[in-house]
């Protein structure tokens, strides 16, 4: 799988269940090969393994996944933690099975770069901050998509 990743998280960790006394760790990033598909992708391993691959590339970089094992998702508890994906599955990295390369976009293919731009929600599914002051007592308590941009970072 090639595609540019669109979104990443932080790296953390878990108790190990069959392992009690150590520890799994875990990232989770989203990479977007079309205009219409983007899936999330959850490695799994010792630390060294994995904050090595979280520092090898960063969200607009593309990457090409060999051998990942590809896993239905659980909408309602994968979707609480990971972005919303059109896909029914998801791709899961192990430090023995799968290789996670990159390479700049450019090398790869100049149509990836473009993706990175492309909001991830259905353009009728969000409100602008101008509805929300318009709206603001009609939505109280909802969860609402939001589109905005950023004008200046000072």
């Amino acid at each position: 799988v090639i595609g540019v990743v669109i979104g990443k998280t932080d790296v953390r960790s878990f108790p190990d269940r069959k392992n009690i006394g150590s520890e799994r760790y875990t990232f989770n990033f989203t990479i977007r090969d079309s205009p219409t598909y983007f899936i999330n992708v959850n490695p799994w391993g010792r630390e060294e393994y994995i904050r090595s691959l979280s520092e090898s590339f960063r969200v607009g970089d593309c990457v090409t996944i060999e051998n990942p094992l590809i896993q239905s998702k659980e909408a309602e508890r994968e979707e609480k933690f990971n972005p919303v994906t059109p896909s029914c599955y998801k791709l899961l990295l192990s430090e023995n099975h799968s290789v996670v390369k990159t390479s700049s976009c450019y090398e790869m293919d100049t149509k990836l770069l473009s993706l990175l731009h492309l909001p991830v929600k259905d353009p009728q599914d969000y409100y602008s901050l101008g509805d929300i002051i318009a709206n603001g007592q009609s939505l109280d308590g909802r969860i609402l998509n939001v589109l905005a941009a950023v004008m200046s970072v000072s």
